[in-house]
């Protein structure tokens, strides 16, 4: 079960001692700083046979399946060939209007909104002390 700011519970409802650290630590950051972090961070998909990214199409349009583990592709996919990059590289690469989904079947999937993340950026780069968002969409 899931705690509020991203803790696991444990039995008999405690938090580990690193989720506890991991939450006072993104609790702290400026959001220039969650951005950067952001950007950094790992993802995993399951590798077409081209190159590139294996886009669903969906009734909301087209969409990409990522997972911030290896153990969560393979609960997805199963046994699959398979790539991992940053959501910096995911920002440049994956084309305009396919969406990201994040985490499918995990307890807290989220859309990864890649243009929110593209404007950030872009602010960013013109006014470094701006404090933009994440691009995550929770809805």
């Amino acid at each position: 079960m899931s705690m509020n700011g991203g803790g696991v519970e444990q039995p008999g409802g405690r938090m580990t001692l690193t989720d506890l650290v991991r939450q006072e630590t993104v609790g702290r950051m400026s959001a220039a700083e969650k951005f950067a972090a952001a950007r950094e961070m790992r993802l995993y998909f399951q590798r077409p046979e081209q190159p590139g990214f294996l886009v669903s199409q969906t009734e909301a349009g087209p969409l990409v399946a990522l997972f911030t583990s290896v153990e969560g592709l393979a609960l997805f996919a199963g046994a699959c060939a398979w790539a991992s990059t940053t959501v910096a590289d995911i920002m440049e690469l994956l084309p305009d209007g396919v969406r990201a989904l994040v985490d499918p079947l995990g307890e807290r999937p989220f859309l990864l909104n890649v243009e929110a993340l593209r404007e950030v950026e872009t602010t960013e780069d013109r006014n470094p002390r701006n404090d933009g968002g994440l691009g995550v969409d929770q809805s």
